[in-house]
């Protein structure tokens, strides 16, 4: 006589099993989405671009760049990685026409997705600049500042319509957001940086951009030292030092009065 063994409760532990485990890991998995586009841009020949794209996902996406379905691959090109490799910087010195005037693919992919977005770069020469391109009338200068003070360098630019401004670090895009109030973009187009710190040392870029274009300052170097001793600490061991030469020197005569 066969035995009939009641599944129902163990169909209803798996699937319980099966839903919670899932839950924690199945509805993690995403396929890419951008979080940062990258644009069209208008370049001067001769000058710098950077197209910024970086991406989201389940697990982390990896970002890199393509030109006519190929990697990027020349000595004047350059991808720089951030976020883990989430985002990618493709950034193109000196320009060269028409070389570099193409259609360049950001890529996001993941084991859930792949995803495209195409930018188009286009150079014109300094000498056939369209009125109102943008011009920096002051970019930022070689600062060196102390651990905790505040470093401000200085941008100042102008076309038409009014380009915005913005910077970049070392290749990579400045996010004053993401610095907790840490560093600002003053409406002057400066950027303060608060309470300094050795991470804030690097190379800086002012970059102004309208419809007309993009114009790139030349790059400063910002340089945070560690603090200087107090005074009282200065003082103190130069009249010490005062003190020995006095006492070296007095010794010094006593011993010529003897002799």
């Amino acid at each position: 006589m066969a035995v009939r063994v009641d599944r129902g409760p163990l169909l209803f532990f798996f699937f319980f099993f099966f839903f919670f485990v899932c839950q924690n890991s199945c509805d993690a998995l995403t396929a890419p989405q951008f979080v940062k586009v990258p644009m069209d841009q208008i370049g001067v020949s001769g000058g710098v671009v950077s197209f910024v794209c970086q991406a989201t996902g389940d697990p982390k996406p990896q970002v890199f760049w393509n030109k006519k379905g190929k990697k990027v691959n020349s000595q004047r090109i350059e991808t720089i990685e951030f976020d883990e490799g989430a985002g990618a910087v493709l950034r193109i010195q000196p320009l060269r026409a028409p070389r570099d005037e193409n259609a360049y693919e950001c890529v996001a992919k993941n084991t859930e997705g792949e995803i495209t977005k195409t930018s188009t770069l286009s150079i014109i020469r300094e000498d056939l600049l369209p009125n109102g391109f943008p011009s920096i009338d002051m970019g930022p200068q070689l600062k060196v500042v102390e651990r905790t003070r505040t470093a401000t360098m200085l941008c100042a630019a102008s076309g038409i319509p009014d380009p915005e401004i913005s910077w970049f670090k070392d290749f990579l895009p400045v996010e004053p957001a993401l610095s907790q109030g840490r560093i600002k973009q003053l409406r002057s187009g400066a950027l303060q940086i608060e309470r300094s710190e050795e991470t804030d040392q690097g190379k800086y870029e002012c970059v102004a951009s309208n419809a007309q274009g993009v114009r790139y300052s030349s790059p400063a170097n910002l340089y945070v030292r560690g603090m200087k001793h107090s005074r009282y600490s200065v003082d103190n061991t130069l009249s010490l030092s005062l003190s020995h030469t006095h006492t070296h020197t007095h010794t010094h005569t006593q011993r010529r009065q003897l002799l």
